[in-house]
């Protein structure tokens, strides 16, 4: 972090700024104390520093072209940030350095037929973005399980040598578990070109130009033996200094502070101007791959880190590989005692197994990998206060129990609420207002009440005792024989439930109505203009510019969005509405199962429970929600306002029912998009990697190491002609 560095370059960048059409603003600041203290000598580089501001122009090359003279000085300096970020271990001084990069500005201000987007000068180019585009993920980017205690952990292990059909101890490899963000950033030909949050796992919002502002992301990979596409996987993070500062900085301007390092690295990820995000203080560890092509995959996970550690991108150095499971616990152990000391957070422990043909046995379910879990901390417990309780209600009606506390700072940040789950919780643990509990953050996350501290209270304690009456809509509480929580029966009528029922149907994943936020929605309801979901779709311009800090164009995206959004699926409708335990996938399920809307309305409990992942309890939730006339009402006013959906095949004569596919290489009549979806529709399942149980690999020009797996495994391989015949037959 070079402090000098903007000052010393002001006027060139400007001159480079004027040229390319950037703000001079939109090239790094930065503000942190260098390490290079660490390699300079008391009187090291002071001639070069007082000579900084005579130096004006450079010499043109006697024995090179500029060209060369140009890709010389990008080798120096990517070889000098190389050293700084990745390896921590400088070897010039702030002025040496500053003296490069302002030889390579001037050439490129006065040669800019020779500028390239992976020049060093290119790190903060772009223009502010109205908003992110989306990236879909060639392989998915899935997430982990949690496990908390070491018996969880040790059935994980059994798990996997079970699915292994083997005795012997497996082989894992160790790493931190990051607070941070997952990220997936592309390399094409050894230059980076895009990066992606990891969204649902499918799809991320494009960030490029943000992480392009991360000096520890090379914009081009060291050596040659790197494959021509890569997708690497990565978590960034803040550091907690850098927090501690921004936080500072954001007081003394009285601005909004981030309450831990994981929301800052956050925002700072989605700020829209790549310029804001430069001056944030953010850092990376790459942790895996995902869609890769031309290279030949190593046999374990920790050769794959090695890899990432030649191209130049930094890898964390606690990651270590143990002979098994006990030597996993002796690495929680030493991780957690070290904890407290490193200069970042992390939460837990992940283990994965190290042998990637074990891997490949092991496989996949939904959206989190077999062959590996995230070992999670056990809560920091602090002693607190409860000074009253209110019950807040949920979007299904549940009434929770809210401990309002003496605030108090649990594991870098400050608590002043925290849930008591349920009356069943209070009357098991003896909760009172006015007794010492203890607090903790349940996965290091959300606040939750532990217990009493014994024998400790604010004079007279005072009975927690749930309402007959839901607080907001004052409609009857019910509680349910065998269900551990109460509701309010207000259903859609309640102000509680109506709002978070809307925000959940409009949210990406239901309804997709971009703009209808959570404060618009708010405001909506409270000036009654949304009483259920079904009045979206009878919004209009004039009721929209009435409301605050809503203008007339503002007003007709909302509604483009809104008449965008009738256009939707089976899976995404039923998930909108809003069933309890009814998630994306149980969506699915009923939806292939029944095709149509009217069938599954009329199902039965018995019907229902025939359909995977739906048992009885779900069975129930779901005739319970139909039978309910006002809920049915509700569908039909937003089928008559044109929300529709095209017909399910039926699923029992597709094809392809029970075969997996993986596809590699580039095919010559079917982008990756057009093939899966051609696959999925005749019943198969498109799978990201090779494995026994895949039934067919579809192999393109180029294609990577999946042509090999397969061969190996002995699985059938289909060519450009092949596919052509067996689509066709």
């Amino acid at each position: 972090m070079r402090e000098r560095h903007c000052a010393l370059l002001r006027r060139s960048l400007t001159v480079a700024a004027r040229l390319h059409r950037v703000p001079h603003r939109a090239f790094p600041i930065y503000s942190t104390t260098p390490l290079w203290e660490k390699v300079r000598p008391a009187d090291e580089g002071r001639e070069e520093e007082e000579n900084i501001g005579r130096y004006n122009m450079i010499k043109e090359p006697k024995e090179s072209t500029i060209a060369e003279e140009i890709d010389r000085l990008r080798q120096q300096i990517n070889e000098h940030n190389h050293r700084y970020y990745v390896l921590d271990d400088p070897t010039i001084t702030d002025a040496q350095y500053d003296k490069l990069f302002r030889e390579l500005v001037q050439l490129e201000v006065e040669h800019p037929t020779f500028l390239t987007p992976d020049s060093p000068t290119q790190r903060v180019g772009a223009a502010p973005l109205k908003s992110f585009p989306l990236i879909k993920h060639d392989v998915p980017m899935l997430s982990l399980d949690n496990v908390f205690s070491e018996e969880t952990f040790l059935a994980f292990d059994h798990r996997v040598r079970d699915r292994l059909k083997i005795e012997t101890p497996v082989s894992y490899c160790c790493e931190p578990k990051l607070d941070g963000i997952a990220v997936s950033i592309r390399y094409v030909n050894g230059v980076f070109t895009q990066a992606a949050t990891r969204g649902d796992g499918e799809t991320g919002e494009d960030i490029t130009q943000n992480i392009k502002t991360l000096k520890m992301v090379p914009l081009h990979l060291r050596g040659k033996d790197y494959p021509s596409i890569l997708d690497v996987r990565a978590e960034v993070f803040m550091p907690k200094a850098g927090f501690m500062r921004l936080n500072e900085e954001a007081a003394e301007r009285e601005e909004k502070i981030f309450a831990n390092p994981r929301n800052a690295a956050a925002g700072s990820l989605r700020q829209l101007d790549p310029r804001i995000t430069a001056k944030r203080p953010l850092a990376l560890y790459c942790y895996g791959i995902g869609h890769h092509e031309g290279w030949q995959l190593p046999a374990t996970h920790r050769e794959i880190l090695d890899c990432l550690m030649k191209w130049g991108l930094r890898v964390n150095d606690l990651i270590e590989v143990v002979d098994d499971i006990s030597g996993c616990e002796r690495y929680f152990k030493r991780l957690s005692d070290r904890r407290d000391k490193l200069s970042y957070e992390i939460d837990g422990a992940v283990y994965k197994v190290n042998e990637l043909s074990q891997q490949a046995v092991l496989g996949f379910v939904s959206r989190s990998p077999r062959f590996a879990i995230a070992y999670k901390f056990p809560a920091e417990e602090v002693e607190t206060i409860i000074e009253s309780v209110e019950f807040q209600v949920g979007r299904t009606g549940a009434l929770t129990p809210v401990a309002r506390l003496k605030p108090v700072h649990v594991h870098g940040v400050m608590v002043s609420n925290a849930t008591l789950h349920n009356m069943d919780e209070v009357r098991r643990k003896q909760i009172h207002i006015g007794d010492y509990v203890f607090v903790r953050r349940a996965g290091d996350v959300i606040p939750e009440v532990v217990g009493v501290v014994p024998g400790k209270s604010v004079g007279e304690v005072v009975n927690i005792i749930m309402p007959t009456r839901c607080p907001v809509c004052d409609s009857h509480v019910e509680h349910v024989t065998g269900e551990a929580v109460a509701r309010c029966t207000g259903g859609l009528y309640c102000k509680a439930q109506r709002k978070q029922m809307i925000k959940h149907f409009a949210s990406r994943r239901a309804m997709d109505i971009e703009g209808l936020g959570d404060k618009l929605i708010d405001q909506l309801v409270d000036v009654d203009l949304l009483e259920t979901v079904a009045d979206i779709y009878s919004l209009t311009q004039e009721k929209l510019v009435n409301l605050e800090r809503m203008g007339v164009k503002s007003a007709q995206n909302l509604l483009e969005q809104i008449e965008k959004s009738k256009t939707t699926t089976l899976p995404r409708f039923l998930y909108a509405l809003g069933i309890r335990e009814v998630g994306e996938a149980t969506a699915k399920q009923l939806a292939m199962y029944f095709r149509a809307l009217p069938a599954l309305l009329a199902a039965s409990a018995d019907m229902l429970e025939s359909v995977p992942e739906v048992g009885p309890v779900v069975a129930a939730h779901i005739v319970h929600f139909f039978q309910e006339s006002h809920n049915v009402t509700v569908i039909q006013q937003l089928q008559g306002a044109g929300v529709h959906w095209p017909l399910i095949a039926e699923t029992k004569h597709l094809p392809l029912m029970g075969m997996r596919f993986v596809v590699t290489g580039t095919l010559r009549d079917f982008s990756r998009t057009e093939i899966k979806e051609k696959l999925e529709s005749l019943g198969a399942r498109v799978s990201g990697s090779v494995s026994a149980q895949t039934t067919y690999v579809i192999v393109g020009a180029d294609p990577g190491s999946k042509a090999d797996k397969a061969r190996e495994l002995g699985v059938p391989v289909l060519d450009d002609e092949a596919l052509d015949r067996f689509l066709k037959s």
